[in-house]
């Protein structure tokens, strides 16, 4: 029931000269409250492998679940779910989706079984005035979702929604939708972007995937303007990535694993703290540079 149905039954059963804040409220509507400012991640996901291998990244992810506050839910914009509009997951009990193929038996066996959050799905919805945001109940947690918030939070005690990426829009659009998104930092949700900043699919040296920090010399240069951006606060050339120049062009050949990052750099206030970690390259084209604001 929410909370809107139990006012209206409320009323009728009498119990409306009840003070609101003494009224019976959902224990996630109890917790998104108020809370400090919960800080920001773009977590550089990479490959499916990150959810059952132990490596370097795997330590970033844990290392900096342990330096933020415990969040009282999760809300996820990952590189793998893209839509025609935007959605957010509404179910109880999202599914673990397997999104992925030819890899060892062992990870389509994982299963991250978080709980859902109707509750944080509505209130994403209304908080959005800008678009029509749809409440989605098919869709579940993709690999770019669980692969890194299991390392977050292994035992899946922190609810899990996640909001789509609408392919017909372009950058600038989704750097502001974020900015919607801020209150929500403030009843704490914990907002991750999951992607790659430099992500080109088609140019891995797979020979080299196992050489430390091997990029390319046009996905280092990418990496490495790209990471000054960041760091100083400069999202105009990051918006317009395809204006950039020919490195900008092959580190992001198409927008899906870049995207997720415009909305951690469009939900930052100003004057907070940035910082980078697990931040190297693999095989060549790809990077695992995330992100940690506040």
């Amino acid at each position: 029931m929410n909370r809107k149905t139990f006012l209206k039954l409320a009323a009728l059963a009498g119990l409306v000269g009840i003070p609101m804040k003494a009224q019976a409220l959902t224990s996630l509507e109890q917790s998104l409250k108020n809370s400090d400012q919960m800080p920001l991640l773009f977590l550089g996901h990479g490959s499916p492998m990150n959810a059952i291998e132990e490596n370097e990244f795997v330590h970033g992810f844990r290392k900096v679940s342990q330096s933020i506050p415990k969040p009282q839910a999760i809300l996820v914009i990952s590189a793998h779910w893209e839509t025609k509009g935007t959605q957010v997951t509404a179910m109880e009990k999202p599914r673990t989706i397997h999104d992925f193929g030819g890899f060892p038996p062992a990870l389509y066996e994982v299963q991250y079984p978080a709980p859902g959050s109707p509750d944080l799905a509505r209130e994403t919805k209304d908080l959005i005035k800008s678009t029509t945001i749809d409440l989605d109940h098919k869709w579940g947690l993709d690999h770019g979702a669980w692969s890194v918030v299991k390392h977050l939070y292994p035992k899946a005690d922190v609810p899990v929604i996640q909001m789509s990426l609408d392919y017909t829009q372009g950058p600038q659009y989704h750097y502001e939708l974020a900015k919607e998104l801020a209150v929500l930092r403030n009843k704490g949700v914990l907002i991750i972007g999951s992607g790659n900043m430099v992500h080109n699919l088609r140019m891995v040296a797979w020979d080299k995937f196992n050489i430390d920090n091997y990029a390319y010399d046009w996905a280092q240069e990418a990496r490495s303007k790209m990471s000054h951006y960041i760091l100083h606060g400069d999202h105009a050339p990051l918006i317009n990535y395809a204006s950039q120049g020919k490195a900008f062009e092959l580190a992001i050949p198409s927008p899906d694993h870049y995207l997720p990052l415009l909305y951690i750099l469009g939900l930052k206030a100003e004057g907070e703290e940035i910082s980078l970690f697990n931040d190297k390259a693999q095989a060549g084209s790809l990077t695992m540079t995330s992100v940690k604001v506040g």
